[in-house]
């Protein structure tokens, strides 16, 4: 069954808001908390035992403050929040376990300025965690995706050197609006000067970043996540068109955002995107929708799904070897 916070937890809760509004009255103070009020004299109490000095005043100018000179601890968590920090460190960074890998050494930092307390129970369950990489995930170079983010920041157009999946690596001049990240992969949303159209590029490919003099102005509407999901599929080597053999609404559930736009054509509907890798278009993502459906375009993604077809009706052939081998004596 859930529970609520923590006394404790309540307790340092009522300390940050003791240290960001000094002269929260009793009142006052358990109406932040979400308690009565004399519960939030007795979160003041747990303070002061710990040796906190909480001063107090009565009159229309007072309530509770801190006393003069009183420095707060440089991180202050509650259990809960310490290991809900771990935890998802973790799941994003499983190579986060070793103290050695970049994020480990600086998880490692938090977890000595943790109380010792919360902090024994964060080491422990860093230790004896165990974590396994998403395998569709993608960890980019932390100096390229700092260098990304404060050209976004500073609305600074740069040129990126881009490698794609085939090895072919290019330069671009890009405005860049956001950094998103998607199921484990960071992207960059941009405006490409090159295509005079949106971009979306995989920060891990990115092999070098260089600011330009020049500024630029994102859109005012701009929403970075919708915009990312609606571009995912534009802009690659190999341009694509299904046409599946059922009504959108059936289909829909089936595609993925960056398997392009999906869009209604009577009984029928058609996929219209493009694909750097029409090998894995076809594998991973035409071949698991339960429709039957038509490649119109391109040629490669043709004949990747020849491939794949293929090699299904293979598996279920009769084999000519299996066919003459001979009966059981």
């Amino acid at each position: 069954m859930p529970t609520g916070p923590s006394p404790t937890a309540r307790a340092l809760r009522a300390l940050e808001i003791l240290h960001a509004r000094p002269g929260t009255t009793a009142d006052q103070l358990a109406s932040l908390l979400g308690v009565t009020e004399r519960a939030a004299r007795r979160y003041v109490g747990i303070l002061r035992e710990a040796g906190i000095p909480v001063e107090s005043a009565r009159g229309p100018h007072g309530g509770y403050r801190l006393g003069r000179g009183t420095r707060l601890p440089p991180v202050v968590f509650t259990q809960e929040q310490a290991l809900g920090l771990v935890m998802a460190v973790l799941d994003g960074q499983p190579n986060a376990i070793d103290a050695d890998d970049l994020v480990g050494s600086a998880l490692s930092k938090v977890i000595r300025a943790l109380p010792e307390n919360v902090g024994r129970q964060a080491a422990a369950l860093r230790a004896y965690a165990a974590a396994t990489p998403d395998r569709h995930s993608a960890r980019p170079d932390p100096a390229t995706t700092s260098a990304l983010i404060a050209a976004v920041a500073d609305r600074r157009r740069v040129m990126v050197t881009y490698r794609g999946e085939s090895g072919e690596e290019w330069a671009a001049e890009v405005d860049p609006w956001a950094v998103v990240v998607r199921y484990g992969r960071w992207y960059l949303l941009c405006h490409s000067h090159r295509a005079d159209a949106i971009r979306t590029y995989r920060i891990d490919r990115v092999r070098t970043v260089r600011q330009t003099p020049h500024g630029f102005t994102p859109p005012d509407d701009l929403d970075p996540v919708a915009a990312l999901e609606e571009n995912l599929g534009a802009g690659w080597k190999y341009p694509t068109r299904v046409v599946f053999h059922a009504p959108r609404e059936k289909v829909a559930p089936w595609i993925r955002p960056p398997m392009g736009r999906l869009q209604p054509d009577g009984d029928r509907c058609v996929l219209v995107g493009s694909t750097g890798n029409p090998t894995m278009y076809a594998q991973e993502w035409l071949a698991p929708v339960p429709f039957d459906f038509s490649v119109e375009e391109s040629p490669e993604l043709h004949a990747a799904v020849a491939t794949v077809a293929a090699r299904f009706g293979a598996a279920v052939s009769p084999s000519v070897g299996r066919d003459s081998a001979p009966g059981p004596a």
